[in-house]
């Protein structure tokens, strides 16, 4: 791949439009944007997510391959009418949750995002995940999109519950539980 952006600014989203990659333009305010920039922001919590993590942490691995994932995603987004994420990708996120879920115990209670800094970044990613794809199925009521992108989504914000759940647990730590008597004054 040569060289893509050999100039930052353009001057021409100055209008309040950019640019998709078909050659179309559209307004940064469109529901396709929207989608586009969620995709984006859930990919910059995954890179905080890993710093937090120790070199050598068995989950980099996992959370670089969810940030290539994420990338594609929104360049699905910026392509109408691409297919980019399938069935694969969601098997292997369904794959890596089941191995990820097996040393937990059940739940019993709901789950308060902390716990450790890694398991409370961890949280953040995943509630992004989920108003991304709050976003992608807005956008699919005005447009035509791959549906493996919603599923993708849905299963990654599973995913990172699970590894959040994990992460709290990790050297002796604990999750956080929801107690409904301390939500009372």
């Amino acid at each position: 791949m040569g060289n893509r952006l050999s100039k930052i600014y353009t001057r021409t989203g100055d209008d309040g439009s950019t640019g998709l990659a078909d050659g179309n333009r559209i307004a940064k305010s469109a529901q396709r944007v929207e989608a586009m920039g969620t995709a984006d922001e859930l990919n910059c919590h995954i890179g905080l997510l890993i710093e937090t993590l120790d070199d050598g942490d068995e989950l980099i691995e996992t959370l670089r391959r969810v940030q290539h994932h994420l990338f594609d995603l929104g360049g699905e987004f910026a392509i109408p009418n691409s297919n980019v994420i399938g069935d694969e990708h969601i098997q292997w996120l369904e794959n890596t949750l089941d191995t990820q879920n097996e040393a937990l115990p059940p739940l019993k209670n709901f789950v308060l995002p902390g716990g450790s800094p890694a398991a409370a970044q961890c949280h953040m990613a995943r509630a992004v995940c989920r108003r991304a794809e709050r976003v992608v199925v807005a956008l699919s009521h005005e447009d035509s999109i791959n549906n493996e992108s919603r599923h993708y989504l849905n299963r990654l914000s599973d995913l990172l519950f699970v590894i959040a759940r994990n992460l709290a647990r990790r050297n002796g730590g604990e999750e956080i539980l929801w107690e409904q008597k301390k939500s009372g004054i």
